[in-house]
């Protein structure tokens, strides 16, 4: 049996962070994904996709993530039953998310991580141009992968 899936969109809220009673930390967030047939005289659509992220994957999509960012995710499909408020019963589908990958650009200022409050990210000279002194080297210990 195979359960794979794929998907690339944006997010539609900033994502948050939240820590289960045993300590695991959790993050759900919305993708919307275009679909890829347009019918003649009407306008793109789009799929809204719940997605689940559990532990350091959970970590990384909060701080590096943010509304509008584009994202790719890979993972199965779940399905839960549960009951709301009202005592009705509903059934949830989310994509499990296995793996996490930027795929927009850091010059709309998506991606980028930021302290809250802070300006998004504005884009430096190009890297093309760049010599060796305008880069920093990062510690090992301190980079997000």
């Amino acid at each position: 049996m195979l359960n794979c899936a794929a998907i690339m969109g944006r997010l539609t809220a900033d994502p948050e962070l939240h820590t289960t009673g045993t300590g695991v930390q959790v993050c759900s967030f919305t993708v919307a994904v275009d679909r890829s047939f347009v019918k003649q005289g009407e306008e793109r659509q789009a799929d809204f996709i719940d997605v689940v992220a559990w532990r350091n994957t959970a970590e990384f999509v909060c701080k590096y993530f943010r509304k509008g960012s584009m994202i790719a995710v890979d993972g199965s499909i779940q399905t839960r039953n549960y009951e709301d408020k009202n005592g009705n019963r509903r059934k949830s589908t989310e994509l499990i998310a296995n793996n996490v990958n930027f795929c927009g650009s850091r010059n709309d200022g998506s991606a980028a991580p930021r302290a809250e409050g802070a300006a998004p990210f504005q884009s430096a000279a190009s890297f093309a141009t760049a010599d060796a002194g305008d880069f920093k080297e990062i510690p090992e210990d301190d980079l997000p992968f």
